[in-house]
């Protein structure tokens, strides 16, 4: 579409592909474990239940023979989820290594990587510790985080997008619409803007400014999603190009969609993680499954 990567469409990826969970046993990581197997089974792809040792289920740390004790029930762990997940093809691995580089690792051989995650109580929204954050702001495949009391199984509501028109990401809109089309799903394009800066102090002047710049936003909005539109023209769009701060924005309007789907730049200035700060907002704040896609 010739705003950021050439995309490769998820439905491009043979049944060879790969949902790979960061699974510990916890609730998030069960709750992941369970989203990965749905989304699996729409797309055609395998689960991988990921454990890193010794990062693992507390209460086998201190046993003896450890190591053996937690492939076992890893094992018993990866027969549940087969079990509860007919036609999906589950398996399970245990690797050596600090959870951060085995998890980056996988990310390079997956289509999605999935963690869990426990909410926030009365902020709603995720809490994501140091290896979390690392790997959200470096995973090679998008990550999506799953709360630990996310429904097993619910109907599909719709997906929601923030949508940066001055950083557009290809693989985020490949995404989103592709969820939204798997779930025969209306798909809410949100994009925040506002008016231009030094507007001045004649009103007259300042509302034709705002008049000029919402004109310009919507005309952006638009041309950025009709090819979207022509290639998935099954997908109900919703456009939503509210006035505000697009982080605040956002988190408003998304009130726990089926996923809410935002971009993150691959490259920057700065080392570390490259986390923006509406990525951020989505983190500590929304409800339903947050997808993270990677864009250059």
């Amino acid at each position: 579409m010739g705003n950021g990567v050439t995309a490769r469409s998820l439905s491009e990826v043979t049944v060879n592909g790969l949902i790979t969970v960061g699974y510990d046993g916890t609730p998030g990581s069960a709750a992941a474990a369970r989203w990965a197997s749905r989304e699996a089974g729409l797309r055609g792809l395998r689960v991988e239940l990921l454990l890193a040792w010794p990062w693992t289920a507390p209460h086998l740390l201190g046993t003896p023979d450890a190591v053996a004790e937690s492939r076992r029930w890893l094992a018993r762990q990866e027969a549940g989820l087969r079990a509860r997940s007919p036609g999906v093809d589950v398996t399970a691995v245990h690797r050596s290594g600090p959870a951060r580089d085995v998890l980056l690792a996988a990310a390079e051989r997956s289509v999605v990587l999935a963690l869990g995650s426990r909410g926030l109580g009365a902020l709603h929204g995720y809490f994501v510790g140091a290896v979390g954050r690392d790997v959200l702001g470096r995973a090679a495949c998008p990550v999506v985080l799953v709360r630990a009391d996310e429904e097993a199984s619910r109907p599909a509501r719709e997906v929601v997008l923030g949508l940066d028109l001055d950083h557009c990401c290809d693989a985020a809109l490949r995404f989103a619409f592709e969820a939204a089309a798997l779930r025969a799903a209306p798909l809410r394009v949100v994009h925040a803007w506002r008016p231009p800066r030094g507007s001045g102090l004649v009103p007259a002047v300042t509302a034709s400014l705002v008049r000029v710049a919402a004109a310009e936003a919507v005309q952006r909005f638009t041309g950025t999603l009709d090819p979207w539109r022509e290639e998935y023209p099954g997908v109900e769009v919703v456009p939503s190009l509210l006035r505000g701060g697009a982080a605040g924005t956002l988190v408003e309007a998304a009130d726990r969609p089926d996923r809410l789907v935002v971009g993150r730049r691959t490259r920057g200035t700065l080392p570390g993680p490259l986390l923006g700060p509406v990525t951020q907002a989505a983190v500590h704040h929304v409800r339903g499954p947050l997808a993270v896609v990677p864009c250059d």
